[in-house]
């Protein structure tokens, strides 16, 4: 899997599109991902103490991996990042495009 967390994405296709966000979890089973500030949604919570009259709160819904691209931190450009393996034995992503390693804001 490409995308990690706290990657810096941009969602490429949906109503979304053209919006960039942080990763904030990853379900690597089901192949979504939450990314900050994209994908709204209304959640309706039944009465509680901490909400006597109910609630309706905004939170991010999960979006499918297919649809976000890796931003670049160097070219400011979104890529899928290819894998390739160093000398020394470490594993780092790579820009494809300008051939850069890809870190996540962490």
């Amino acid at each position: 899997m490409t995308i990690r967390k706290n990657d810096i994405v941009q969602v490429i296709t949906g109503e979304e599109k053209g919006k960039t966000g942080k990763v904030l979890s990853l379900d690597s089973s089901a192949g979504r991902i939450i990314v900050e500030g994209v994908n709204f949604i209304w959640k309706h919570l039944r009465r509680s103490q901490q909400h006597p009259h109910g609630a309706r709160i905004q939170k991010e819904a999960s979006i499918h991996l297919s649809n976000v691209k890796v931003l670049c931190q160097s070219c400011n450009k979104p890529t899928r990042p290819v894998a390739k393996r160093l000398e020394d034995g470490d594993r780092v992503r790579i820009c494809r495009k300008c051939r850069q390693a890809v870190t996540p804001e962490a």
